[in-house]
């Protein structure tokens, strides 16, 4: 009675070790079903840190507000979202950020991202070509010093949007594009 047991451990351990040892190539998702999952684009790891509505009568909230074009403000039926993206490289080749960024509802409005003026908004998120070991916001930055650690990319968004979830962050980019990831967003 022992012996097949033992056999049955045994087989057991070894088919462990197989897929164990089946190459260390860490797996990409283009899809995340919720904020804080790594999805894929072009070699790229992304990771939205936090997504949230932003309050203009808020001091912190005040200087992600920096640097927007006058007369872009909200409507009455619109609020300001914020999406703190962190992207990092664990490849071994540079690779350039993603550019192309669009929220969907489940009624399919879409919504970009605003063009940021990046000298005066330190938070802003800038695609650039990240080498390898490094991330966006490069480390030591205002965006990866304060507590989000994440670079920010600012939305003007129907308030009735934020009803029609899951709210959804597509990611693509034009220069590399090798595909699109998605992350459903936590509002």
């Amino acid at each position: 009675m022992a012996r097949p047991r033992l056999l049955a451990l045994l087989l057991a351990s070894a088919a462990a070790l197989a897929v164990a040892g089946c190459g260390n190539k860490e797996e990409e998702y283009t899809f995340g079903g919720t904020e804080g999952v790594y999805v894929s684009v072009d070699q790229l790891k992304y990771q939205v840190q936090i997504s949230r509505i932003l309050n203009p009568a808020d001091v912190e909230d005040q200087g992600y507000l920096k640097g927007i074009s006058k007369g872009v403000a909200p409507s009455a039926s619109e609020v300001w979202f914020a999406i703190f993206m962190r992207v990092e490289n664990d490849g071994e080749a540079s690779h350039t950020a993603a550019d192309s960024f669009e929220i969907r509802d489940t009624q399919d409005n879409t919504f970009k991202p605003l063009n940021l003026d990046q000298n005066v908004n330190l938070f802003a998120y800038k695609p650039r070509v990240v080498t390898p070991g490094t991330q966006i916001p490069v480390i030591n930055s205002p965006a990866f010093n304060n507590s989000i650690r994440g670079a920010l990319l600012l939305f003007k968004v129907k308030t009735g949007s934020l009803y029609n979830r899951p709210l959804e962050l597509h990611i693509s980019n034009s220069r590399e594009s090798q595909g699109e990831a998605v992350i459903d967003l936590d509002v």
